[in-house]
Protein backbone atom coordinates (compact mmCIF):
# COMPACT_ATOMS: atom_id res chain seq x y z
CA UNK A 1 0.00 0.00 0.00
CA UNK A 2 1.36 3.42 -0.96
CA UNK A 3 0.68 6.62 0.97
CA UNK A 4 -1.94 7.67 -1.61
CA UNK A 5 -3.85 4.38 -1.79
CA UNK A 6 -7.38 4.98 -0.52
CA UNK A 7 -8.58 3.16 2.55
CA UNK A 8 -11.71 1.04 2.03
CA UNK A 9 -14.69 3.37 1.45
CA UNK A 10 -16.64 2.40 4.58
CA UNK A 11 -18.66 4.82 6.70
CA UNK A 12 -18.88 5.04 10.49
CA UNK A 13 -22.01 2.86 10.45
CA UNK A 14 -20.18 0.06 8.62
CA UNK A 15 -21.87 0.62 5.26
CA UNK A 16 -20.67 1.94 1.92
CA UNK A 17 -19.29 5.48 2.09
CA UNK A 18 -21.82 7.82 0.49
CA UNK A 19 -20.90 11.05 -1.30
CA UNK A 20 -20.50 14.14 0.89
CA UNK A 21 -20.57 16.93 -1.73
CA UNK A 22 -19.82 17.61 -5.37
CA UNK A 23 -20.97 21.24 -5.13
CA UNK A 24 -18.63 22.34 -3.72
CA UNK A 25 -16.42 19.39 -4.53
CA UNK A 26 -14.85 18.15 -1.31
CA UNK A 27 -12.57 15.49 0.11
CA UNK A 28 -8.85 14.92 0.44
CA UNK A 29 -8.90 13.53 -3.11
CA UNK A 30 -11.45 16.14 -4.30
CA UNK A 31 -13.70 13.30 -5.38
CA UNK A 32 -16.81 14.35 -3.45
CA UNK A 33 -16.25 11.69 -0.78
CA UNK A 34 -14.55 11.83 2.62
CA UNK A 35 -12.09 9.16 1.51
CA UNK A 36 -8.75 8.96 3.26
CA UNK A 37 -5.28 7.47 2.92
CA UNK A 38 -1.99 7.35 4.79
CA UNK A 39 -0.98 10.72 3.29
CA UNK A 40 -4.13 12.38 4.70
CA UNK A 41 -2.48 13.49 7.93
CA UNK A 42 -5.45 15.73 8.78
CA UNK A 43 -7.95 12.87 8.44
CA UNK A 44 -10.46 14.79 6.28
CA UNK A 45 -13.08 12.19 7.12
CA UNK A 46 -16.08 13.91 8.76
CA UNK A 47 -18.85 14.94 6.36
CA UNK A 48 -19.95 18.14 8.07
CA UNK A 49 -22.84 20.46 7.23
CA UNK A 50 -21.56 24.00 7.59
CA UNK A 51 -23.31 26.43 9.92
CA UNK A 52 -22.65 30.15 10.33
CA UNK A 53 -21.51 29.47 13.89
CA UNK A 54 -19.04 26.76 12.87
CA UNK A 55 -17.67 28.80 9.95
CA UNK A 56 -17.08 31.77 12.26
CA UNK A 57 -15.40 29.48 14.80
CA UNK A 58 -13.17 27.89 12.16
CA UNK A 59 -12.10 31.33 10.92
CA UNK A 60 -11.40 32.42 14.50
CA UNK A 61 -9.06 29.45 15.08
CA UNK A 62 -7.17 30.12 11.85
CA UNK A 63 -8.92 28.07 9.15
CA UNK A 64 -10.98 30.48 7.06
CA UNK A 65 -13.35 28.33 5.01
CA UNK A 66 -15.51 31.23 3.80
CA UNK A 67 -13.07 33.31 1.75
CA UNK A 68 -12.81 32.25 -1.90
CA UNK A 69 -9.37 31.16 -3.10
CA UNK A 70 -9.78 30.98 -6.90
CA UNK A 71 -6.14 29.97 -7.38
CA UNK A 72 -7.11 26.65 -5.75
CA UNK A 73 -10.54 26.40 -7.35
CA UNK A 74 -12.14 27.10 -3.95
CA UNK A 75 -15.21 29.34 -3.93
CA UNK A 76 -15.56 29.53 -0.14
CA UNK A 77 -18.16 27.76 1.97
CA UNK A 78 -21.50 29.04 3.22
CA UNK A 79 -24.02 27.66 5.71
CA UNK A 80 -25.66 24.51 4.37
CA UNK A 81 -22.63 23.41 2.33
CA UNK A 82 -21.24 19.97 3.09
CA UNK A 83 -17.48 19.61 3.54
CA UNK A 84 -15.05 16.84 4.50
CA UNK A 85 -13.75 18.24 7.75
CA UNK A 86 -10.64 17.15 9.64
CA UNK A 87 -11.66 14.88 12.48
CA UNK A 88 -9.48 16.81 14.94
CA UNK A 89 -11.15 20.11 13.94
CA UNK A 90 -14.53 18.50 14.55
CA UNK A 91 -13.38 17.44 18.03
CA UNK A 92 -12.02 20.92 18.71
CA UNK A 93 -15.33 22.52 17.68
CA UNK A 94 -17.25 19.97 19.72
CA UNK A 95 -15.15 20.71 22.79
CA UNK A 96 -15.80 24.44 22.28
CA UNK A 97 -19.56 23.87 21.97
CA UNK A 98 -20.06 24.61 18.28
CA UNK A 99 -19.79 21.37 16.28
CA UNK A 100 -21.37 21.26 12.83
CA UNK A 101 -23.98 18.65 11.99
CA UNK A 102 -22.63 15.43 10.50
CA UNK A 103 -23.82 13.09 7.74
CA UNK A 104 -22.97 9.67 9.20
CA UNK A 105 -23.40 7.75 5.94
CA UNK A 106 -20.81 10.03 4.28
CA UNK A 107 -18.36 10.12 7.22
CA UNK A 108 -15.42 7.74 6.75
CA UNK A 109 -14.81 5.12 9.43
CA UNK A 110 -11.28 6.50 9.90
CA UNK A 111 -12.89 9.41 11.77
CA UNK A 112 -13.52 6.97 14.61
CA UNK A 113 -9.78 6.94 15.34
CA UNK A 114 -10.28 10.48 16.68
CA UNK A 115 -14.00 11.01 17.27
CA UNK A 116 -16.21 8.63 19.27
CA UNK A 117 -19.27 7.43 17.33
CA UNK A 118 -21.56 8.71 20.09
CA UNK A 119 -20.38 12.30 19.49
CA UNK A 120 -21.01 11.99 15.76
CA UNK A 121 -24.44 10.47 16.36
CA UNK A 122 -25.37 13.29 18.76
CA UNK A 123 -25.01 15.88 15.97
CA UNK A 124 -26.02 13.75 13.00
CA UNK A 125 -28.39 15.09 10.37
CA UNK A 126 -31.75 13.50 11.04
Amino acid sequence: MTALDKFAPVNVLGGALEPCSNDPVTGFFRDGHCNSCLADAGSHTVCAVMTAEFLAYSKYVGNDLTTPMPQYGFEGLKPGDRWCLCASRFMQAHDEGCPPEVVLEATHQRALEIVPLELLQAVSVK
